[in-house]
């Protein structure tokens, strides 16, 4: 499962997010979302998650909770209109 963590602190790196969500099961990815001209961390990135029920764990542990003195948002990443669209249409 694809989780969306947001409002994450500019500091934070992938290494401290694999160490906070590995609590709750396997991490498999981390893509933190850096700004092209800075460097910097935009507050927000992905983790992926093979098994849902510790997924599922993690996002109702972390979020809300606080990090480095910010608190984070933690959701399950939903599909994008284009996602819906082309699962439904039949290709010949």
């Amino acid at each position: 499962m694809k989780i969306y963590v947001g409002q994450l602190p500019h500091n934070v790196n992938e290494s401290e997010l694999k160490k906070l969500f590995s609590k709750f099961g396997e991490v498999a990815g981390i893509k933190l979302i850096m700004d092209h001209y800075s460097g910097r961390s935009k507050d927000f990135g992905f983790i992926d998650m093979p098994d849902n029920s510790e997924a599922d764990a993690a996002i109702k542990a972390l979020n809300k909770s606080m990090l480095k003195g910010r608190e984070i948002k933690v959701n399950q990443v939903q599909q994008t209109r284009r996602e819906k669209r082309l699962k439904r249409r039949s290709r010949y």
